[in-house]
């Protein structure tokens, strides 16, 4: 995430940082659906029309690094060194990802988003969204030459094996596991190796 630079900027940041952490810490307490938004606003100290500015739904307040998330998955394949292969490069952002969700004190938040419907919506909505923009980046890259539907493919696999992962007991073995998958899937997809 760019780290912002100037006062206003910092200020906002601050303020959405302070709003999420009250809302977690009060879904958590109280649990999702028993918390509102007035709720979330009066914890935070700030208006709910100031909420609604960071957050445009409730749910997105649970997943505040979303847009951060996203932008590192496209990132790891725009700002990759020249020559280096796409999925190395994917593999050590997806295990950076897993290693923050899976980190201690993340799971009553990932028991919470598991038992709530609203929230497990809202999530595959999510990991669409982050597989569509990945998707995009990967088939933007003149040296990785792939039908868009193999970049599709690539980037649902990706997102997926974040998923996946996550809910294992030894989620690092996992992630070496369905990247093995991965990386065979992606050179299967190579121009010329069609009939191969």
């Amino acid at each position: 995430m760019t780290v912002p630079t100037g006062r206003r900027e910092r200020k906002k940041a601050l303020t959405r940082q302070k709003i999420a952490d009250a809302a977690l810490r009060l879904f958590l307490e109280r649990g999702y659906d028993a918390v509102g938004i007035r709720d979330v606003a009066a914890e935070a100290d700030v208006a709910v029309t100031t909420l609604f500015s960071h957050f445009a739904s409730k749910e997105a307040l649970v997943f505040e690094q979303d847009a951060n998330f996203e932008q590192r998955l496209t990132r790891a394949v725009t700002d990759r060194a020249p020559n280096e292969p796409l999925v190395p490069a994917l593999r050590r952002e997806i295990q950076a990802l897993v290693r923050h969700c899976t980190a201690a004190g993340a799971a009553p938040i990932w028991h919470m988003i598991d038992t709530s419907p609203a929230l497990r919506k809202y999530e595959e909505s999510m990991r669409l969204r982050h597989a569509e923009s990945l998707a995009r980046a990967i088939a933007a890259d003149p040296g990785l030459s792939r039908s868009t539907t193999a970049c599709r493919a690539i980037a649902r696999f990706m997102i997926d094996a974040f998923s996946l992962a996550r809910e294992t007991a030894d989620p690092e073995a996992a992630v070496d596991e369905i990247f093995r998958m991965i990386e065979a899937a992606w050179e299967v997809t190579a121009p010329g190796t069609a009939g191969r």
